[in-house]
């Protein structure tokens, strides 16, 4: 195998020849923002972001990865826009990237990821509204669980409670690694694990690709399989488990590490990524449900390339992007990771946010009636008020 064939093989890894030193005791200082990371989670339930995991630069190692701490959960209000660092118990058993996260009904759902030994196949809970934050192993599942793996997908299907977890993704099985197309569904109901028997056009096997859930479909675009980058659309009903393949005209072109965030039951918005040529990308586009099409969306980020992040539609028709790499995460440079949050505005703001907002700008004629306002509007208003004397506007 020669040398361009090797680093092809290396590619899509979190780590090269070494592995990542382990971070547990090494953050010893305090932040008030989170560190820079790539291939973490995020999740939101209600206002409130939560980030955990991935990996970042060693500061003293020369080209040494180091993984997050894994019982440091970054909580982002999107009201104040304060972050706030908690720290979970439980029994979280290492750090990681590459894992799947999601949240269902207010508890955090964490499956798979790298780290420094290998993937897993764990899977674990937090739950998010409770009065401290302990994770838990869900350890007494029944059937056949999906094997170890790292950079996937999922689609939730909250008025069905399950959890589709749509594996197209790296696999780092002993003796070798491949791609793979499956689909392993987690009833958390009865907590069982399941496959479907699947009809239609399947796509073929990747990773690093990204999935949405827009009603009974479950989305993929893009992701790597061998050398390419892809840029194809596929969406599978989960009522009746049969693909379809989608030919938009005039889309993006391929992709993995990207992100795709459903932002309306008819919007789905697609960020950044990592070409077949090994470009960081900072474009944004629009998908149309109803219409099938693609549209370039307009943004202020254009300067901030993003892979391996992650991205969260919030209640006011913004999406925040957090992290990622901002260059080529493969190269032989220090890969450039963000600690950055780009938001995007994606749909018109409610007429709730553009009350809260008139209200803020004639504050000091209109403070004096707050307390008339219910209660969950106050707070709000107290949080956001917060954020405006932070911004010292």
């Amino acid at each position: 195998m020669d040398e361009e064939e090797e680093e092809e093989e290396e590619e899509e890894e979190e780590v090269e020849d070494e592995q990542p030193l382990d971070t547990e005791a090494s953050e010893s200082f305090e932040l008030d923002t989170p560190a820079e990371r790539s291939g973490h989670i995020a999740v939101i339930d209600r206002n409130i972001m939560y980030v955990w995991g991935g990996y970042k630069n060693a500061q003293n190692h020369g080209f040494f990865d180091l993984y997050l701490p894994r019982n440091e959960i970054w909580i982002y209000n999107m009201e104040s826009a304060v972050w706030t660092k908690h720290v979970a118990g439980g029994n979280l058993h290492t750090s990681m990237s590459g894992s799947c996260g999601v949240c269902v009904d207010g508890v955090l759902y964490l499956f798979g990821g790298h780290h420094a030994r290998g993937n897993t196949n764990r899977i674990y809970r937090l739950p998010l509204r409770a009065t401290s934050l302990v994770w838990e192993e869900m350890r007494d599942l029944k059937g056949l669980p999906p094997s170890c793996k790292d950079k996937l997908g999922c689609w939730v299907q909250k008025n069905r409670h399950l959890m589709m977890y749509f594996c197209l993704l790296l696999q780092w099985d002993s003796p070798g690694r491949g791609w793979n197309n499956h689909i392993h569904i987690l009833d958390l109901e009865t907590s069982t694990w399941s496959q479907p028997n699947t009809r239609g056009n399947t796509p073929s096997p990747r990773a690093a690709h990204a999935c949405a859930t827009v009603g009974n479909r479950g989305y993929v675009f893009g992701g790597r399989y061998k050398n390419y980058r892809l840029n194809d659309l596929y969406y599978i009903d989960l009522d009746t488990w049969e693909w379809h393949e989608i030919v938009p005209q005039q889309g993006p072109v391929g992709r993995s590490w990207h992100s795709f965030t459903p932002v309306s039951p008819d919007h789905i918005f697609l960020f950044g990524g990592f070409t077949t040529d090994r470009e960081t990308l900072s474009d944004a586009w629009l998908y149309y449900v109803s219409k099938n099409e693609w549209k370039p969306f307009k943004h202020s980020h254009t300067e901030s390339p993003r892979l391996w992040h992650t991205a969260c539609s919030g209640p006011d028709g913004e999406v925040f992007v957090f992290g990622g790499c901002a260059n080529n995460l493969l190269s032989h440079h220090r890969a450039a990771h963000s600690n950055e949050l780009l938001v995007f505005n994606v749909q018109p703001k409610s007429l709730v946010r553009f009350c809260m907002e008139a209200v803020l700008q004639h504050r000091e004629r209109l403070s004096s009636y707050w307390d008339c306002l219910p209660k969950h509007l106050l707070h709000s208003l107290k949080q956001r008020m917060a954020r405006v004397n932070t911004l010292g506007s």
